[in-house]
């Protein structure tokens, strides 16, 4: 049919809403909706035959069922990360601890305490938050902001505006999207004053870049690259101590920030935040989503006058946290209270990075076992050992070794087989490796193999 006769034959919207497909959906959409987005796809079919795509009625029957069902359905759901990175931004990064599910859900039923004593009076948001993170870390105070480069902006914007930040030419990171750290110096208002050369850096470059304009030193870390070889960095106390000579305040930006020593469990030193603050940093910040286990935040801990300060910024309004990431933090933090040989089991993230080898190799040839036996020569599951990622700017160069399931299915790419997985109701998420849909154990968490196994058996069927 030329495309005449196609543009003759598409349905009014009357008859469409009358389709009975269309018609189970009348009771999750208001019909004013339903008859709109119909009318938009109906004009966007026909955009698309006079621009001479070769389409039929079908493809609009298609395309209309498939933009209600994405309408419908939750797009914010649980997920199996088979990726292997463990801090995965596209997939929440780190998943909670246990019992913070059970936190989230206790607000969600109703009304919630936020910022309210027991006497009816307002009170502050930041209280509880602040006392554990006193005695977490050993901080005057504490705040938290959206995310973690909310939490660099707004300590900048108070100690800073118009005046100078040193930071060496060694610290202006980039992590993620269009976060870095000299732009993110422009929009606070601070003017920053490079020192230094990209591999070395020394505290006399610091010293003589001090004037009367200069406001904070600013150490960042590199928290997702390495700099090796001939290199040289000033150490946080060196700077602590130039800092004080001047009455100047040191800021630590830590990026992830840890609370646990992970080098204890053969992995590399990661800063720790409590280390920062025995220093004598006058203001450290981190983020809450990634080696803290907890949602996206950005922390803020230090001095009692600095905290104060920020505290009334008008920024830390617009920057402010809505109260189930507060929840959420809470419960994160107080994980971190028990002893440490109990954190490394409630806690997720610790759990997975410290998952033994023995027990992922155990959990995927289980699950390369059972997918043989059901689809037999249909299919094809290998294990094999690779490495993980903790992702997320963390243990940047640190590869964990892991075991995966390396799979090809006979009748379908492996470009078809991973996109129905991931659009299955428990969405699947795996990587493609030449011609190979890899599932890597270490961050399917105990029991998902079942559900990997249950969506295979649902999409394949008779394939």
């Amino acid at each position: 049919m030329n495309k005449n006769e196609i543009l003759r034959q598409i349905p009014s919207v009357d008859t469409i809403l009358n389709w009975p497909e269309i018609t189970d959906y009348a009771s999750n959409i208001s019909n004013l909706y339903l008859a709109d987005l119909v009318r938009k796809i109906v004009d966007e079919f026909r955009k698309k035959i006079g621009a001479g795509k070769d389409l039929k009625i079908a493809d609009l029957k298609s395309d209309i069922l498939n933009q209600l069902k994405e309408l419908t359905e939750p797009y914010f759901c649980y997920a199996i990360n088979g990726l292997g990175i463990i801090l995965h931004t596209g997939l929440g990064r780190a998943p909670f601890a246990r019992g913070i599910d059970n936190a989230l859900f206790s607000v969600a039923q109703g009304y919630s305490r936020l910022q309210i004593d027991d006497e009816g009076r307002r009170a502050d948001r930041y209280q509880k938050i602040n006392l554990l993170l006193q005695i977490l870390t050993g901080a005057e105070g504490g705040i938290i902001v959206n995310n973690n480069a909310g939490a660099t902006l707004l300590i900048l914007n108070e100690l800073a505006k118009g005046r100078e930040v040193i930071v060496s030419r060694g610290q202006l990171v980039e992590i993620g999207g269009s976060f870095r750290i000299p732009e993110i110096m422009a929009q606070s208002g601070a003017i920053m004053r490079e020192v230094g050369t990209t591999n070395r850096t020394h505290l006399r470059d610091y010293e003589s870049a001090i004037n009367e304009n200069t406001a904070a030193i600013l150490r960042v870390h590199q928290s997702n690259y390495q700099i090796r070889g001939f290199t040289k960095e000033v150490s946080l106390t060196e700077l602590i101590q130039l800092g004080k000579k001047y009455n100047l305040p040191v800021i630590d930006d830590l990026g992830s920030g840890a609370l646990v020593d992970l080098s204890k469990y053969g992995l590399p030193k990661e800063p720790l935040i409590q280390e920062s603050i025995k220093a004598g940093a006058d203001i450290v910040c981190f983020s809450g989503d990634k080696l803290i286990g907890g949602p996206q935040c950005g922390i803020i801990i230090g001095r009692d006058k600095y905290i104060k300060a920020i505290k009334k910024n008008p920024l830390t309004r617009a920057l402010r946290c809505d109260k189930l990431t507060n929840v959420a933090l809470e419960a994160t933090l107080r994980v971190f209270l028990l002893p440490e040989q109990e954190i490394v089991k409630e806690h997720t993230v610790f759990k997975i990075i410290l998952k033994p080898l023995n027990l992922i190799k155990k959990q995927a040839a289980r699950c390369a076992r059972i997918l043989k036996k059901k689809f037999g020569k249909r299919l094809e599951a290998r294990v094999r050992s690779d490495f993980s990622e903790t992702g997320g700017g963390s243990l940047s160069t640190e590869q964990l070794p892991t075991y995966i399931v390396a799979v090809r299915v006979k009748k379908i790419s492996v470009s078809q087989l991973a996109r129905r997985l991931r659009r299955y109701r428990v969405p699947v998420f795996g990587r493609i490796s030449e011609d190979e849909y890899i599932l890597d154990f270490r961050t399917i968490l105990p029991g998902e193999e079942k559900i990997i196994i249950k969506a295979f058996e649902e999409i394949l069927g008779n394939e």
